[in-house]
């Protein structure tokens, strides 16, 4: 029997390619991405072969966007918010004005109207969500000041797109198209509000949707959380927080116009506040990362190669006006505002792309007669290639960044200050723009991670006087360890300058608290060829971890459900059986 299911091929072959182009992107040491939107393109109307639905690949791609922005806010809290709005306020405005500014130039010189100018010039103003949060997470650099900003800077762009959304429909006839009062938002019709009234509206729902979240979601999504848990069901806990998510973002957009992306963000902040957000990060990870990578092959599916080739000239200039003059305007506004220059080169490079609002923003004006269909097109392709440039541009800074320390003299009681050499060559890792210092430390412990195991086993450390440094790189955490005066490196363990300023090569023992596999072993790999005689403990929860572990070099692997096994056989009065484990795994 045949079966027409356009939802599951669409999954299928998408989330299919993508994991085969992104393991062979991975292994030519290109981003993956680069691999998810080859797939998009083969999967596309422009390229013979099967073509997944038009329709339904974007709407997946929004569930990724929903739930990254979900992701985010589980991170952060108002406080976060409201410690960057002196920057990300003014900041994206600014960059917002420049950037239209810039693309309404380009839309004059190719003969457009004043009206495709403004909608061509916004679209290339706004960068994707899903690639700016991918790029921060990919750096660890979202519970950073620098994250912060980058994220803050994101919902003010956010709000504005909701915005001109509302507006384009209303001023339409105004700017040489064709008018639909309506289309900006029924009650504005109902009402017969003119465009002063649309924009008062506007500002009413948004503020009406955060202070029910404030007052009410305060209350009520917490208290679900804890209810849910106390069923023991993990099934319903991950339902729960799915259905948060979703259910808020859903309700945002349709009930007070403002974007899916705006209300999962709130949703995951409001969720923070609960001591469960860790848990509920956990179980929307799996669902976040495949729905991410859909966006990237829905972005694919939109590229004609052809169109690219015939226009390549407009389109270099579009490519352009995104990488490198909104990347100038917003690193010039950042200095402006005092900050230091890895910040300014950071949020430059996180904002060197466009996504799914040129999308929205490009059809919208293609329907109101004011955008010509060159210029959706120009803007797919802008936001195709600023995609896959991005990289280079995080690449572009760290070279930037390396160049402007070497260029600057160290102050001359640095290494005094650290009680001994500072090398020059580690670069930023935190939120200042201060080079990590190169501990004295020798002989010492090198603690990674400071969660809920890494804790544990500080305060033993500390009980029994052991001499000994932790890495860690969320905010909260970092800050925990000040307070207790806890030696502290600032950044990402996988780093080598970051390894090499907690000193492994002269450290005794390195032990690992950090729950994820993958980045422990390129953690022991690089410990151990920087020094071969540390003895390496780390963490796993199946045996396959502690194998991948143990064959990298741990000299002990401790599985959390095997040390629990033991742990009630010793208390149910019985000797500990030994299971068949291996001597490397304790």
């Amino acid at each position: 029997m045949h079966h027409d299911t356009p939802l599951i091929a669409t999954i299928v072959a998408g989330l299919g390619l993508a994991f085969v182009f992104g393991a062979i992107a991975n292994r030519f040491r290109v981003p993956p991405l680069v691999g998810y939107l080859l797939a998009g393109v083969l999967v596309g109307p422009h390229t013979p072969g099967f073509v997944a639905d038009q329709k339904l690949a974007p709407e997946l791609a929004e569930m990724g966007v929903i739930l990254l922005m979900f992701g985010v806010g589980l991170h952060f809290s108002l406080k976060d918010l409201l410690s960057v709005r002196t920057i990300a306020l003014p900041g994206a405005v600014v960059q917002i004005a420049v950037a239209t500014a810039m693309g309404a130039g380009l839309a004059w010189a190719l003969g457009w109207s004043f009206g495709a100018g403004l909608v061509f010039g916004l679209a290339l103003s706004v960068a994707s969500t899903v690639v700016l949060l991918r790029a921060m997470q990919e750096r660890r650099l979202i519970d950073t000041e620098r994250g912060r900003i980058a994220v803050g800077w994101l919902i003010v762009e956010d709000l504005a797109m909701v915005l001109a959304l509302v507006l384009l429909p209303a001023l339409s006839g105004l700017l040489g198209g064709t008018s639909q009062m309506a289309a900006a938002d029924p009650l504005v019709a109902y009402l017969g509000l003119g465009v002063g009234g649309a924009i008062a509206l506007t500002v009413v729902k948004v503020a009406g949707f955060v202070g029910l979240m404030l007052v009410v979601g305060r209350r009520v999504i917490p208290w679900i959380l804890h209810y849910v848990a106390h069923t023991g069901s993990r099934e319903l806990f991950r339902l729960a927080v799915l259905s948060i998510a979703l259910g808020v973002a859903f309700g945002a957009a349709k009930l007070f116009g403002v974007s899916f992306a705006l209300g999962a963000f709130f949703a995951g902040m409001i969720m923070s506040e609960s001591q469960l957000s860790h848990r509920a990060a956990e179980e929307s990870l799996p669902l976040r990362d495949a729905f991410s990578v859909l966006f990237f092959v829905s972005v694919g599916m939109l590229v004609s190669p052809v169109s690219l080739i015939n226009d390549s000239g407009a389109v270099m200039a579009t490519l352009f006006i995104i990488v490198i003059g909104k990347s100038v305007a917003a690193f010039l506004i950042v200095l402006a505002f005092g900050y230091p220059l890895a910040t300014a080169l950071i949020i430059s490079a996180s904002l060197a792309q466009i996504g799914e609002f040129s999308f929205i923003l490009a059809e919208l004006g293609v329907q109101l007669s004011l955008l010509p269909e060159r210029g959706r097109d120009l803007i797919l392709a802008g936001a195709i290639l600023s995609i896959l440039v991005n990289p280079l541009a995080f690449a572009a800074v760290g070279w930037l960044k390396r160049l402007a320390d070497r260029k600057e003299p160290a102050p001359p009681d640095a290494a005094a200050s650290a009680g001994g050499p500072v090398p020059a060559a580690v670069p930023a890792a935190h939120d200042d723009d201060d080079l990590p210092e190169a501990t004295a430390l020798t002989g010492h412990t090198v603690l990674v991670g400071y969660g809920r195991v890494g804790s544990l086993v500080g305060a033993g450390l500390k009980q029994q006087g052991q001499p000994f440094l932790v890495i860690e790189d969320a905010d909260k955490l970092v800050a925990q360890l000040h307070a207790e005066a806890i030696e502290t490196i600032t950044g990402n363990a996988a780093r080598g300058d970051i390894l090499k300023a907690a000193n492994v090569a002269g450290a005794s023992r390195l032990i690992l608290a950090i729950p994820n596999a993958f980045e422990a072993g390129q953690i022991i790999d690089k410990s151990k060829a920087a020094n071969p005689g540390i003895r390496v403990i780390a963490r796993a929860h199946s045996d396959a971890e502690v194998e991948h572990l143990t064959g990298l070099g741990a000299d002990v692997v401790i599985m959390g459900e095997r040390e629990i096994a033991k742990g009630i056989l010793d208390h149910a009065g019985r000797a500990p059986a030994d299971g068949g484990a291996t001597p490397q795994a304790a």
